[in-house]
């Protein structure tokens, strides 16, 4: 098990660096800068600018520079703001994660408990109107599912409140949000689910007057979450950052929309920052989904 995460921590200090060497490159490479503005400055104010922050020299050295300061734990300044990016992604990060640590867990909970109804009542009419909703709600975009619920519940019937930073109403965002994976999860539990009801050791409970319950709780569910927590870890760091749709649709101040800013005003800093603070999460959340296999099921061995 040491020698394993020992070598997973390898690939993914490989892994960042490639994503901070693309992101880095690829994002000097589109004409523009930080500076460019409706209103032009003069290219003595540009030249000023370009030299205080190390824009002035080659794109190579610039990466140099600015992997010495990660080293050190300095993410700059926002180009555009002056703020330091650390405190920009702890204070986005916060709302974000809120509201995608209450999304992961509704869409965990529904999708495993739907899932398993549909299972054990295959072609039934629950089995029926679980998957013609899950159908739904996978082909239905983000955006839609928002916004529908804003005009409905929001607007239209007055019953959810408007976000607002004072008094903020995760309902509406957290359902938009977990409709999708929530969807996913149920159907990817239902042909787990009834992958494992078919093999020989179910079989084997049942002739041996094992207890419904036990059959499906302790032996069935349990081996079909396999697949589910393979999903899981990606979507968890996904849903952590936000969702950069159903951010903007309900105004709300998260990390998603701190990247969207961040690309549309070319902040290279606060790009790189979030870009790397993403790469490290997505990389951590694979790690613990995949150390959550030996924890299901003993038998898998990590090597």
């Amino acid at each position: 098990m040491a020698k394993y995460i020992i070598k997973r921590i390898i690939m993914a200090i490989i892994t960042i660096f490639l994503v901070c060497f693309i992101t880095f490159f690829a994002m000097n490479a589109v004409p523009g800068g930080p500076f460019n503005s409706e209103k032009a400055k003069s290219q003595a104010v540009m030249d000023v600018l370009n030299k205080r922050y190390g824009l002035d020299q080659p794109v190579g050295v610039q990466f140099i520079n600015y992997m010495k300061n990660i080293m050190h734990g300095d993410f700059g300044v926002s180009l555009t703001t002056g703020r330091d990016i650390s405190d920009t992604i702890s204070t986005r990060f916060a709302v974000s994660a809120k509201i995608g640590l209450m999304a992961v867990v509704v869409a965990l909970i529904l999708g495993i408990v739907l899932g398993a109804i549909a299972a054990l009542n295959r072609n039934k009419w629950p089995d029926h109107v679980i998957i013609f909703f899950v159908t739904l709600f996978t082909a239905m975009p983000s955006f839609v599912a928002g916004s529908f619920l804003l005009l409905v519940f929001c607007i239209q019937l007055g019953w959810v409140p408007v976000w607002s930073t004072s008094s903020p109403n995760y309902v509406l965002p957290v359902i938009a949000l977990s409709l999708s994976p929530m969807a996913y999860i149920t159907r990817l539990t239902k042909t787990s689910m009834l992958d494992v009801l078919g093999q020989d050791y179910i079989r084997t409970a049942k002739a041996k007057g094992v207890h419904r319950a036990k059959i499906i709780f302790v032996h069935a569910l349990r081996n079909a979450l396999i697949p589910v927590i393979t999903y899981v870890g990606p979507l968890t760091a996904q849903i952590l950052t936000g969702s950069l749709v159903v951010e903007n649709i309900f105004t709300i101040g998260g990390l998603g929309s701190a990247f969207v800013d961040s690309i549309t005003k070319r902040d290279y800093t606060l790009i790189m920052g979030v870009t790397i603070f993403l790469a490290v999460i997505m990389v951590i959340a694979n790690l613990i989904s995949d150390l959550l296999y030996k924890v299901v099921d003993p038998r898998i061995r990590l090597d």
